[in-house]
């Protein structure tokens, strides 16, 4: 028996470039999860293992950047995408691979890159090899930059203790070459947390929340690039594509499983939650706990 033609797909295509986390909260782990939920597909290639929990990280295995580049190319020469995002690149030389490759298979395709240079603890994740080569080859390329204030003052060299300092820092940051720059501010101190994205071309939108006191806010950059990814993968606005993405990382922190005993992680499937949720109430079953 014959298979049917298959239909070319609309899913939204995310390949993301970035280090495992075996905790499962932060990473390609939370990538995929993220993507999945926000119903675009997620692709991988894989820059570093890490044996870690919601502690810290115990070790490091990084991915030679040849391989990197060569997962990338797997992907882009069959499955396509839509979008790529950033992660961990640990290094000059994957710095270097992934710049390659965007240039050379990814032309026109919108890069999201968040650039995880500093641990919550704040250490410096990158050498200065590998920091100058983020700033010379991959934040032209970027269509949109995710800084939080601890990474934007070590790309900047400014200090930022206001959201007025976040309006200086993206101006700052647009100058390195990306399209856009998304200042997350949830380091800053207060009760309402203020992101701003800007443009180059000049536009510019504060996005402010309530801030939640959680200890469950492991992964959120990495969550949030991701969910922005996939709503440009999507056709969203820029604008659009992050609203949404913020207001899943929100839901994602209210609704923590609470699980570990550092950092813990988010509720990735918290739409899926709320649906079932849905369909129990309207056959009368028992609902669906929303915590665990």
């Amino acid at each position: 028996m014959k298979r049917p033609p298959e239909q070319e797909s609309t899913k939204p295509r995310v390949l993301v470039v970035a280090g495992s986390d075996s905790g499962g909260g932060a990473g390609i782990q939370a990538d995929i999860k993220t993507i999945t939920m926000l119903g675009g597909f997620a692709m991988t290639a894989v820059t570093a293992l890490t044996a870690q929990n919601t502690l810290g990280i115990e070790e490091v295995l990084p991915i030679e950047a040849r391989f990197v580049a060569l997962q990338m190319k797997a992907v882009l020469s069959d499955l396509g995408a839509d979008a790529i995002k950033t992660g961990m690149l640990g290094s000059a030389r994957v710095i270097e691979a992934v710049a390659n490759v965007c240039e050379s298979s990814a032309f026109g395709i919108p890069l999201i890159v968040d650039p995880v240079m500093v641990a919550k603890g704040g250490a410096r994740l990158l050498d200065q090899g590998a920091h100058d080569a983020l700033v010379l080859r991959l934040l032209p390329l970027a269509s949109l930059l995710t800084p939080n204030v601890p990474e934007a003052e070590v790309l900047t060299g400014m200090s930022i203790k206001t959201p007025r300092d976040l309006e200086r820092a993206a101006d700052a940051l647009l100058g390195l070459g990306p399209s856009a720059v998304l200042m997350k501010g949830g380091h800053l101190e207060g009760d309402t947390v203020v992101d701003l994205l800007r443009t180059a071309d000049g536009a510019s939108h504060v996005f402010e929340g309530p801030r939640i006191v959680s200890r469950s806010t492991h992964g959120t950059g990495c969550t949030l690039a991701s969910g922005i990814a996939a709503g440009i993968a999507e056709g969203l606005t820029l604008h659009g594509a992050v609203a949404r993405a913020r207001d899943y990382v929100v839901q994602a922190i209210r609704l923590a499983p609470g699980l570990g005993k550092g950092h813990g992680p988010l509720e990735f499937a918290h739409p899926l939650l709320a649906l079932a949720q849905a369909a129990a109430t309207a056959t009368d079953a028992p609902p669906m706990p929303l915590r665990h």
